[in-house]
């Protein structure tokens, strides 16, 4: 689904990203750890389309979109929920929802019943403002957002960050269910050890900006493999 090839990234006069290469395949949960400011946020943020890089090619579906920007890669088909998750906070629920409907065609701009039934609790707060919600809700609802806009690849920034155990639980299951029943493609950013272990089919480890370990899940052994990354 996508293909990283040798890219570098500049943040001003300091280097980020060095020559990363990667793949994540069709259908697969491809999860990328490593402890913080080694960036793998800045990763993210140029799959989606917030940054250029400076050297490198990105490929998405079989075609070239490197330095593309948001907006195209978004009716492309990628969806992102950033860390953080930057909901609008004076906007109600029903409104945060409907910001996903910029990259739909105008017959498509409807909340799919769908939504409601992989997070309930959106249906009972759809009036309340997004910045009222708890921060586990307010996860809930940016991933929401993301998949109004229909994407064939999700891209997710710390998931977990903050929430609490049984959201975290929830949103495990949403994504399993992403991948096995919507056939979506998921790539990862998580540094909850267990939590991302558990979901990937392919695992890349990020240090100082460049990828150290590129493994399938299945070759790995749980245990051993914590130890050796001490994430």
């Amino acid at each position: 689904m996508i293909k990283v090839d040798d890219i570098d990234f500049y943040y001003g006069s300091s280097q980020i990203l060095y020559n990363v290469s990667l793949n994540a395949e069709d259908n697969e949960i491809t999860c990328l750890m490593g402890s913080n400011g080694v960036g793998k946020t800045s990763l993210l943020k140029f799959l989606s389309g917030i940054y250029p890089v400076n050297k490198g090619n990105y490929y998405f579906d079989g075609s070239d979109v490197t330095n593309t920007n948001s907006y195209t890669l978004a009716k492309k088909g990628i969806g992102y929920v950033p860390q953080g998750r930057l909901i609008f906070p004076l906007l109600s629920v029903k409104e945060n929802l409907e910001t996903g409907f910029a990259c739909l065609d105008k017959e498509e701009h409807f909340i799919p019943d769908k939504i409601f039934e992989l997070f309930p609790v959106l249906k009972q707060m759809i009036g309340r403002r997004g910045g009222d919600l708890s921060g586990g809700q307010q996860q809930q609802l940016a991933i929401a957002r993301a998949l109004i806009s229909k994407p064939k690849m999700l891209l997710m920034d710390e998931p977990t960050e903050g929430i609490q155990p049984n959201i975290i639980q929830q949103i495990g299951e949403v994504i399993k269910y992403l991948k096995s029943d919507q056939g979506m493609t998921i790539f990862l950013v998580e540094q909850y050890f267990d939590f991302a272990f558990d979901l990937a089919d392919h695992i890349y480890v990020m240090k100082r900006g460049r990828i150290i370990k590129d493994v399938r899940k299945d070759s790995l052994n749980k245990s051993d493999f914590k130890k050796e990354i001490s994430i």
